[in-house]
């Protein structure tokens, strides 16, 4: 029974954890053109077909030798102004965690890079919260239905991600629930 109890501590305790965790999503800037010059791409378009959240992970990939990446306001982003970045990335590989929702603002710190488009606004929305509803006192719940996770098999202008559903997540918090109070009863 001790043995138990402990289980269902360890996974109360990690559940948290572990939503958020399903959450997160890996995006590579300018999908597979990556962070460039080269092509004309429109970094903005890109941004505007992401559904970006806190947790996701925020990959540029590029020759170092040609580009940089760096994190400014939003006035220097808008003027396009590589005087005192709030972050400068030059390994041509650099995953930026995205911590908090709103506004990102990244341009080239290479001169006449940003004037030729290459900066991007990521913008974390705030999200809606799903309460779990309460049963009503007496009742038991049923157990949730399985729930279907879908694995991409390409990557042409999506996330590279596995995401659960929010109702597979309140499946998973209301199953953990169920095997919490069983075991505490």
């Amino acid at each position: 029974m001790a043995a138990k109890r402990i289980v269902a501590q360890v996974l109360l305790i990690l559940m948290p954890a572990l939503l958020r965790l399903s959450l997160a999503a890996v995006y590579k800037v300018g999908d597979s053109a990556g962070w460039t010059t080269i092509g004309n791409i429109d970094y903005k378009q890109w941004a505007a077909t992401k559904t970006f959240q806190v947790g996701d992970v925020i990959l540029f990939e590029y020759n170092a030798q040609l580009h940089n990446v760096m994190r400014v306001t939003h006035s220097m982003y808008r003027a396009c102004n590589t005087s005192s970045p709030l972050a400068t990335y030059t390994t041509g590989n650099d995953s930026i965690k995205i911590t908090t929702k709103g506004h990102h603002f990244f341009f080239c710190g290479v001169p006449g890079h940003c004037q030729a488009g290459q900066k991007v606004d990521i913008n974390v929305l705030r999200l809606p919260e799903i309460a779990p509803a309460s049963a009503p006192s007496g009742s038991t719940l049923s157990p949730p239905p399985v729930p279907s996770v879908s694995v991409p098999v390409s990557f042409p202008s999506n996330a590279l991600t596995l995401k659960a559903s929010k109702g597979a997540k309140l499946g998973l918090a209301i199953t953990i629930f169920q095997f919490l109070y069983q075991v505490s009863h």
